[in-house]
Parts: C-alpha cells; structure tokens; sequence
C-alpha cells in the first residue's frame, strides 16, 4: 500500500495540474483507498474499462445506494441533502442496466449523428452571432462570452424554452452546475436553482401533456405518458441537460482553446487541414488530452477483488478518466498533444451502458 501520497485530491497543485497526481498514482497504486474521500480511486485505462462494464458489480446508482448524511448538523441541512440525493437519484445517469437503457432509449433518436447534424447551421449560425458580439471589444473571455452562452442557448433551444428567457437559463444553469463544485454551500446553490428551475418547467410540462411537439422536453413527456419517467424523473433529467452543456461542452471549448495556445505549432497543423478526418481526429485528441469531465463514480454492489484489492458492497469507486487517458499501456507518448493521432480510443464520454 502506497503511504507517501496525499489524499487530497482538492489540493491546490492538483487542481491546477492532475495529471501528474493521477499519473504516480496509476504507476504506483491504480487501486488506491483514498481515505480523505472515502473511496476507491482507479486510474488505469483497463481497470477503468472494466469497472463501467460491470453495472452488476459497479452500479450507477451512487444517489440511492449510498447511505443518508450523517446526524450531524441541523435538521435542516440534513433534508436539504436528501433533497438533493433524490433529484440525483431520479436521473438515468443514476439508474442501472433495463431501468437506464428504458429511460435512455426515450431520447436516444434525438441524439443519433443524423438527428444531430441538423442542428450543425443552428449551431454554427448561433457561434458567429457570438463572436460578431465580441468583435468590437477586440478581446473575449471565451467561457463568459462564446462558451457558456453557447451550450445554454443550443440546449435551450433543443428543449423548446423560449429565446426570451436565455439569461434567465443561465442562471439557473449555474446555480444547478454548483453540485460539481468544491464549494461549502454547493448544496444550498443547487437545490435553490432546483427550486426555481422546477417552477420555470412546470408550465412547459403541462403544456407539452397537451400539444407535444418535436422538442427534447415533448420526449421527456412522452417518457412520463408511457410510464417509463415519473414527473419528478421528467423534471430532474430535463435539469441534467443544462448542466450537461456547462459542464461538458463549455469545457471542451476553453480545454481545447488552452491545449492549442500551449502548442501554437498543433494551431498551425490544424489550420493547414481542415478536412473531415483531420477535424474529427483533432476533436478526439482534445477529448482524451484534457476531458471535460475528470471522472466517473460509482458504488460496489458486492464485494469485488480487482488487483489484489477488496472493494467492499458499498464502497464507492471514482474512476479517473484524467488518468485512463494518460495511461501510457494504452497510449504512445500519452502526455503529448498530438492532433493526428489515431487510432485514439479516449474514454472521455466514459464507457459501457453510460457511454
């Protein structure tokens, strides 16, 4: 058992640069008990892969399975933390195996690549109206003015919300995006913008009950006609997808942009092919080199030996996509920003059933 590295896995250095963290750990103890968090962290890409393929063993269901907060603190913030343990609970990124694939298959056609690549002119339309904002300042934030908005503004319209109530979708946003956080009161912000995000949705619900259309939320309400997705499922999943474009997406855009100031001379390849495969080659190697999201988790629902370690039923495991990514046994040269590369089976989007 490895002693001599910290368990802080919120420490300032690691925060700034993971990956050198995640790296020792991978060499010297890729199935570490990380006593500060109480859980297991994994950081090998094999171990990663097989972890997310065994929901019999490594469930989803990390909200329900978990035990309730500690008696500690007041009665309060107790409910509060329940509160926010059920709407995690009720999203099918925390549901297993047949219950996850029937809530998942209700929107799936509206993700396919076909459903998806109508939306690219929208799209490209709604980044130049961005851009054209910021040209007069002659500088730009690029999470504040193009990412953000972007990602709020796209999923927005995918629910069929009105372009009025943009800004108000961002706050809302921000305040649900608060649970991802390291901050003291994340809890108390996220349930606020729960609250207000539910009384924002409730009347497009009830509407769409009547006059379904071609949006995402219409399919969100098909999902509770026939019985797969209760209201409360409806609400918490539709929450999910704000939170999916900050999270996600607004990510990959500053991790690119950052990863390609840092290598001018991969800006300079990227500019000089932008073909297809050279675009979708260079999107991949972004996604693995630096992933919007850092980890995946999940809890044992048995006990389960993975290298000469005993992950107890009810241990919580965190998967680390920041290491499998790196893991040099599955990538040449795997600290190396390299826009060709290829093949490149990155975990970015994690693996198995969730991916």
């Amino acid at each position: 058992m490895v002693t001599s590295i910290h368990d802080d896995l919120l420490a300032p250095e690691v925060i700034a640069n993971p990956y050198p963290y995640l790296a020792r750990l991978r060499e010297t103890d890729p199935v570490h008990w990380n006593e500060s968090h109480e859980t297991w962290v994994i950081t090998r890409y094999d171990d990663f892969v097989w972890v997310t393929r065994q929901p019999e063993f490594f469930s989803a269901e990390v909200a329900r399975r978990s035990p309730p907060p500690s008696p500690s603190g007041d009665a309060a913030e107790r409910e509060l933390h329940e509160k926010a343990r059920d709407v995690q609970a009720n999203t099918m990124a925390q549901r297993d195996q047949d219950e996850h694939a029937a809530m998942r298959k209700v929107v799936n056609a509206f993700f396919s690549p076909k459903a998806i690549e109508r939306w690219r002119p929208r799209i490209q339309a709604i980044i130049a109206d961005l851009l054209d904002r910021v040209q007069e300042q002659g500088e730009m934030d690029v999470l504040r003015d193009v990412a953000m908005p972007l990602d709020t503004q796209v999923i927005s319209e995918m629910m069929g919300f009105p372009e009025a109530d943009q800004a108000e979708l961002q706050q809302l946003s921000h305040q649900l995006c608060a649970l991802n956080r390291a901050e003291p009161d994340r809890i108390r912000v996220f349930m606020e913008g729960m609250t207000a995000f539910k009384a924002y949705l409730a009347p497009f619900v009830e509407d769409r009950l009547a006059n379904p259309g071609d949006d995402l939320l219409s399919l969100f309400v098909s999902g509770e006609i026939d019985g797969i997705y209760t209201r409360d499922q409806v609400l918490a999943n539709a929450s999910i997808m704000l939170i999916a474009g900050q999270e996600s997406t607004a990510n990959l855009i500053g991790n690119s942009l950052l990863a390609f100031l840092r290598h001018p001379e991969q800006w300079q390849a990227f500019q000089q092919d932008q073909s297809s495969t050279a675009v979708t080659r260079a999107v991949n190697e972004c996604l693995r080199y630096d992933a919007p999201q850092k980890s995946v988790q999940r809890i044992a629902a048995e006990d389960v030996e993975l290298r000469g370690k005993t992950i107890r039923e009810g241990d919580k495991v965190r998967c680390f996509i920041s290491a499998a990514n790196r893991d040099p046994e599955m990538f040449e040269a795997p600290d190396t920003f390299e826009i060709t590369r290829h093949p490149n089976r990155h975990v970015a989007f994690g693996f198995g059933s969730h991916y």
